[in-house]
C-alpha cells in the first residue's frame, strides 16, 4: 500500500495525500538533474576559489568566540546560526560534521572548519531544524547534541518528529506553516519556504520545509531556511514582521536554470531584504559546502558588487566571517 500523509489537510495547498508540494510552480523538468550532473562534470565544477582553499579560510573563517553574556547572534557557517536570547541558547540548522551526506565517506565534504564544537556549548536550550536535507538535519552533530544536552526542546516542520523521537529525543514539538510554539521567553513559528525535502530514495516530500520566525527580547528575526525566491514570501513580512534581523541564502545558486526555484541568489536575496525594509541581514548558505556550480568565494563577491550597484547600505547586508557574532543591541 502506498505511504499515506498522516497530516494531510486538503483545505491546505501545500499539503498532498501522499505528502507535501510548494504553491509554486515546479521549474524543474525531467532529465534536468543528470543534465547539470553532465555539464558540470564536463566543464570540471565547482572552481576552487580564486587564491585557494586555504587562502579562503584565512580571509573568511574565525572561531566562535562565545565570551560574554550579552544577547547575540553568531553565524557558524552555511545555514547554521547561534542565538543567545535572555541567556539561552538556540541552534538553527546545525551541520557540524565532515560531510553533508548519509555516508561518512562520500558527498559534498566541509571545505572549511567548523567554528565551534556542540561540546563547547555552555547550555543549550533548543534546536530549530528547517527540512530533512543533510546540510541541515546532519545525524552525527544531533547525536553529539543528544549525549551532551538531553533535555534540549527540537523544534521541527511537520512530519519530522518521528525521526528525531526515534533517535531519543525527549522534547520535539513540529510544526505547520505558520504555527507557532512559545518556549519561555521566546515565541517561535514555522513559516513558508520554496524548497523541498528527502533523505532516502523513498521519503522524497514526506516531511514539510519550512524558515523560522523567532520572537525574542527586542529581536524579531526571520531565517528564510533553504529557499528559492517567491512573491508568496512577502507574506511574511506582511503578518509577522517589521523584522530588524534576517538570514537570507546567498549561495548554492549556479546554475540558475536548475536552482532558482530551490535556492536564492545575491539578487533575488538583495530584492527580499529591501522588501523587508532593509534590516541587518546575515548572507547564509554558502562558505561551508560546494552544492552548486559556483565556487566558495563567488557569493560574498557578487553580493558585495550587486549592494553597491544598489546602492544599498552594505553594513545592512554583507558577508560575515564564519563564526563571526553580532550583540542583538547592534541591530536596531
Amino acid at each position: 500500500m502506498a505511504w499515506q500523509n498522516p497530516w494531510y489537510d486538503p483545505q491546505k495547498a501545500h499539503h498532498t495525500p501522499e505528502g507535501f508540494r510548494n504553491p509554486e510552480q515546479d521549474l524543474r523538468q525531467p532529465g534536468d538533474l543528470q543534465r547539470w550532473r553532465k555539464e558540470r562534470k564536463a566543464q570540471g565544477l565547482p572552481f576552487p576559489p580564486a587564491q585557494g582553499y586555504d587562502a579562503f579560510i584565512r580571509q573568511w573563517w574565525q572561531p566562535a568566540d562565545l565570551s560574554g553574556e550579552e544577547d547575540a547572534v553568531w553565524w557558524l557557517g552555511h545555514a547554521c546560526l547561534l542565538l543567545r536570547t535572555s541567556g539561552k541558547y538556540t541552534l538553527i540548522d546545525p551541520a557540524l560534521a565532515s560531510r553533508a551526506s548519509p555516508l561518512q565517506f562520500y558527498g559534498p565534504q566541509r571545505k572549511t572548519p567548523a567554528a565551534l564544537k556542540v561540546e563547547d556549548l555552555p547550555a543549550l536550550d533548543r534546536v530549530l531544524i528547517s527540512h530533512s536535507h543533510y546540510d541541515h538535519l546532519d545525524w552525527p552533530t544531533i547525536k553529539l547534541i543528544l549525549r551532551h544536552f538531553p533535555d534540549v526542546h527540537f523544534v521541527v516542520p511537520l512530519g519530522l518528529a518521528p525521526w528525531f523521537k526515534k533517535r531519543g529525543a525527549k522534547k520535539v514539538t513540529q510544526l505547520d506553516w505558520w504555527e507557532s510554539v512559545t518556549d519561555r521567553e521566546m515565541q517561535i513559528f514555522a513559516v513558508p519556504a520554496r524548497h523541498w525535502s528527502m533523505r532516502t530514495p523513498w521519503d522524497r516530500n514526506r516531511s514539510l520545509w519550512c524558515g523560522w520566525v523567532v520572537k525574542s527580547q527586542g529581536v524579531n528575526f526571520w531565517f528564510s531556511g533553504d529557499s528559492g525566491y517567491s512573491e508568496r514570501l512577502l507574506a511574511i513580512p506582511r503578518r509577522l514582521g517589521p523584522f530588524n534581523l534576517a538570514a537570507l541564502p546567498t549561495g548554492a545558486y549556479a546554475p540558475q536554470w536548475f536552482m532558482r526555484g530551490q535556492h536564492m541568489d545575491p539578487d533575488e536575496a538583495i530584492s527580499l531584504h529591501q522588501a523587508l525594509g532593509q534590516p541587518v541581514t546575515i548572507p547564509i548558505h554558502w562558505g561551508v559546502f560546494e552544492l552548486a556550480d559556483e565556487s566558495l568565494d563567488e557569493p560574498p563577491r557578487v553580493l558585495s558588487k550587486k549592494m553597491q550597484a544598489a546602492k544599498l547600505d552594505e553594513h545592512r547586508f554583507s558577508a560575515w566571517k564564519i563564526g563571526a557574532r553580532m550583540p542583538l543591541k547592534n541591530i536596531n
